[in-house]
C-alpha cells in the first residue's frame, strides 16, 4: 500500500484546473524517469478533476494506480494510490488535507489563476503519514486495535499458568471452589476427553 501524491486543484468551469497544491514521492521511479512522471501525474489529475462534477466522489484506475478524486464545491483533492490502498482511507485523507487547505488558505483559492508546481510541506507530511492507511481511517484504526486485544485475549488459561503447572492442581488446591464445584469440573474434563476419543 503507497501514496504517491496527493494534489489540490481549483476546478474551473469552461477552462484548465488550477493546480493548487502538491505533493509526491517519486522514489520509487528512476532518477530519469521522475520529471515524466510528475508531468503524467499532472496530466491526469487535471483530466479526472475536470470531469468530476462538485460534490462527487470518483475512483478512477490508471495503469496500476487508483486515482482517488473529491470535488469539494470546485476546491479538487486528489490521492494517487496503488489498488492495496483502501478506497476509504484515501478519501479520509483528501477531506484532512482539504480541511488543512482551507484553514490556512481561507477562500484565497478561489482568486487563484495560474499553477503552483512548488512541493507543499504539509502534503508531503501527509503522504509520509497516511503511507500506513490506519493513520487516515479511524475506523480502520479502531478496528486494529480490537484485533490486538481480541488476539491477546485469545490466549488459553494455559498459557497463562507457570511452567509445569496444570490446572487439575490448581482446582484441587483452590479454597474459591466448594467441592460441588470441583466434582464438576473433573466430571466435564472426563465428558471432554471422551468427546475428543470419539
Amino acid at each position: 500500500m503507497k501514496i504517491t501524491s496527493i494534489l489540490i486543484l481549483k476546478d474551473v468551469e469552461g477552462s484548465e484546473p488550477v493546480l493548487l497544491a502538491s505533493a509526491t514521492d517519486l522514489s520509487s521511479f528512476g532518477y530519469f524517469q521522475r520529471g515524466t512522471v510528475k508531468e503524467m501525474i499532472w496530466f491526469v489529475s487535471r483530466t479526472i478533476a475536470r470531469r468530476t462534477p462538485p460534490g462527487r466522489r470518483q475512483s478512477v484506475e490508471h495503469e496500476e494506480y487508483l486515482v482517488h478524486c473529491y470535488n469539494r464545491n470546485n476546491l479538487v483533492g486528489m490521492v494517487f494510490a496503488n489498488a492495496a490502498y483502501p478506497t476509504r482511507s484515501a478519501f479520509s485523507v483528501i477531506n484532512k488535507v482539504l480541511d488543512d487547505y482551507v484553514a490556512a488558505k481561507g477562500d484565497s483559492w478561489m482568486q487563484a489563476t495560474v499553477d503552483d508546481r512548488e512541493q507543499h510541506a504539509f502534503l508531503e507530511e501527509a503522504i509520509a503519514k497516511f503511507q500506513d492507511p490506519v493513520e487516515a481511517d479511524k475506523l480502520m484504526k479502531i478496528q486494529k486495535e480490537l484485533d490486538e486485544t481480541k488476539f491477546i485475549l485469545h490466549k488459553t488459561i494455559d498459557s497463562v499458568l507457570e511452567r509445569g503447572e496444570k490446572l487439575d492442581t490448581l482446582v484441587e488446591k483452590s479454597n474459591d471452589l466448594s467441592m460441588a464445584s470441583q466434582l464438576f469440573y473433573q466430571q466435564a474434563k472426563k465428558n471432554n476427553q471422551c468427546c475428543k476419543l470419539v
